[in-house]
């Protein structure tokens, strides 16, 4: 029996040019940028090479990448960062209720420090209004805060309008993009759409985990909160992690390279999953109708604990998730999201996300679907009982 893996947006498998490019650099130029011998100028020429892949994804300047650890740290350094930076200016900043984890406990962890929040409301298919927006924006808004794809449902949010928006209204506010879950599958440009900080992480598109970008765009005012050295221009000091920034550098121009075959393909495969969903008793897709994000799908199986799901296809060979992993540390509690956009509660804990990626088929989308559709009534009959 082989695995049918559709927990993309938890992880992806690693592409083998990501695994050679980064054995390359644990097997021979294994150097620390910062040393000024042969070896060391060789990871300073490999550490530059990556860092204008990921520019050239986003048309950005290589000064305004910085690499990181992933896209909690991205997020974290954006918000605090840009907080403390700018507090004289202004405490108040503007987020949503459908946020990872990385923004939503940040943004907590800011109100304790004194800065007040406004998080946005979303509707049924985790949207934000615009003209919500607009009468939130006020002189002293230093920071709004958007994901572009939500991790759970797939929801698209309007970013390039958002970006117009939030400069017409107040020139001086700073736009952060989540893009964890857009990035390599949707273009993003940035100075387009008037986003000031841009966060992602290697480990959505096929590249290594530990390791990811902030893009900060030229002369945006930002703290450091990870002091020592001054590596990536003092903002995020630390010895590079120079296989992961290798690989992730890789993975950026590959999955940018193909994005708009990659894409095609993953939506195919996600009509197919829901038009298939749809089809069997009660089961519910939830998120937008029309356009959504390409790799995720979010269901409700009424009746039915997400985790029993969960399991009961482990032991088919599928993989899925129920909801984010990074919120299922911890104690369990109810998806932010799915409460935000007002799930029915007695689906709270029924529900299961699907993540696709350009190595999902149509054949395992198909064998997916038959699987559920016999699992489905004998799991019934369990809890039921």
């Amino acid at each position: 029996m082989r695995d049918i893996y559709l927990d993309n947006s938890a992880t992806t498998r690693p592409l083998p040019e990501v695994r050679e490019a980064m054995r390359e650099i644990l097997d021979a130029e294994y150097g620390n940028p910062s040393s000024m011998h042969q070896k060391g100028m060789e990871a300073e020429q490999r550490l530059r090479r990556a860092r204008e892949q990921v520019a050239a994804t986003l048309k950005v300047d290589t000064r305004e990448i910085v690499f990181t650890s992933g896209g909690t740290e991205s997020n974290n350094l954006a918000l605090i960062g840009t907080a403390m930076a700018n507090h004289r200016a202004g405490k108040h900043l503007i987020t949503t209720p459908i946020e990872h984890p990385s923004i939503s406990r940040t943004m907590d962890y800011l109100e304790s420090q004194g800065y007040e929040v406004t998080r946005l409301h979303v509707d049924r298919a985790g949207r934000i209004s615009p003209e919500e927006l607009e009468t939130a924006i006020r002189p002293d808004t230093t920071l709004v805060s958007v994901m572009m794809v939500n991790n759970e449902i797939g929801t698209i949010e309007p970013i390039e309008e958002i970006g117009d928006l939030i400069k017409k209204i107040n020139p001086q506010t700073l736009f952060h993009v989540d893009a964890v879950q857009a990035y390599g599958k949707l273009p993003i440009r940035p100075r387009r759409c008037g986003i000031d900080l841009l966060s992602a992480s290697g480990h959505k598109i096929h590249g290594p985990k530990g390791c990811g970008f902030l893009y900060v765009r030229d002369k945006v005012k930002i703290h450091p909160i990870v002091f020592g050295g001054g590596q990536e221009r003092g903002l995020r000091s630390g010895t590079e992690n120079m296989p992961g920034i290798v690989g992730l550098g890789t993975a950026a121009e590959i999955a940018c390279r193909n994005i708009a075959e990659n894409t095609e393909k993953m939506y195919g495969c996600r009509e197919q999953l829901v038009e298939g969903l749809r089809a069997l008793p009660e089961v519910q897709v939830n998120g937008p109708e029309g356009r959504a994000a390409p790799q995720v799908v979010s269901a409700s199986f009424a009746g039915i604990r997400s985790e029993v799901l969960l399991h009961a296809l482990e032991a088919e060979g599928i993989y899925v998730s129920a909801g984010s992993a990074c919120a299922s540390n911890g104690p369990r509690h109810a998806s932010e999201t799915l409460t935000a956009i007002h799930l029915d509660k007695k689906l709270l804990d029924s529900t299961i996300r699907f993540s696709l990626s350009t190595f999902t088929t149509p054949e395992e989308i198909e064998e997916t679907l038959t699987v559920l559709g016999g699992l489905l009534p004998q799991l019934r009959r369990f809890t039921r009982r």
